[in-house]
């Protein structure tokens, strides 16, 4: 299954913004998470709807309705957390988790310190948020999880991506459709995503 990066002039030019060093946090925090937004519209465009009843200030008439109750984000912290505000704006009722996990810096292996997610997981369509898709080793760990939980339907959003975790991800949860607004060219000896965009967490939070 091959990722689906979204390709817009309009979002290109806001990854221009996002990726520039001298870009600021307000300025940061904001575009990611208008960014998220549009991934959650490509996302979700296969959304099951109900028709229902309602009556304009003109008329009765139907309309076709989403089940927000069906619908899960989990942002893994503390970078997904940044990509929240756009999806909720999608689907305000929509249920959320969480997943703490941290790069330990000289295995590069996630580490888990958090967990937390939305009773029967198992019925909802799950929509896991990190920034960046790098080493692919806390997507992996956080999917693996959920699954575990009894999710069966997941769906991986991120900013920027790396091929090695495409890969990697793809390899492990084959299953797991991939939304990306840009594929980068490798990831450095430090694991960190070349041309990226720095450290999200730190950038969107300012700890840096």
């Amino acid at each position: 299954m091959e990722p689906v990066i979204l390709k817009h002039p309009l979002i290109d030019n806001k990854l221009s913004i996002l990726r520039n060093k001298k870009t600021g946090t307000k300025e940061f925090r904001e575009l990611i998470s208008e960014i998220s937004m549009f991934l959650c519209y490509e996302a979700l465009k296969d959304a099951k709807t109900e028709t229902v009843e309602i009556e304009t200030p003109v008329a009765k008439t139907k309309v076709n309705k989403v089940n927000e109750d069906d619908y899960a984000f989990i942002p893994i912290l503390r970078a997904g957390t940044g990509m929240l505000d756009g999806l909720i704006k999608v689907l305000p009722n929509a249920k959320i988790g969480h997943i703490g996990l941290f790069r330990n810096e000289t295995t590069l292996k996630p580490v888990r310190y958090y967990y937390k997610v939305p009773k029967d997981i198992d019925k909802k369509q799950v929509v896991v948020l990190d920034p960046m898709l790098a080493t692919g080793g806390s997507a992996i760990d956080a999917i693996t999880m959920l699954k575990e939980e009894g999710a069966k339907n997941i769906k991986f959003l991120c900013i920027i991506s790396a091929p090695e975790g495409i890969k990697k991800l793809q390899e492990v949860h084959p299953d797991v459709e991939i939304y990306t607004s840009a594929v980068d060219e490798k990831l450095n000896e430090k694991g960190y995503i070349v041309p990226g965009l720095g450290d999200a967490g730190d950038r969107i939070f300012g700890t840096k």
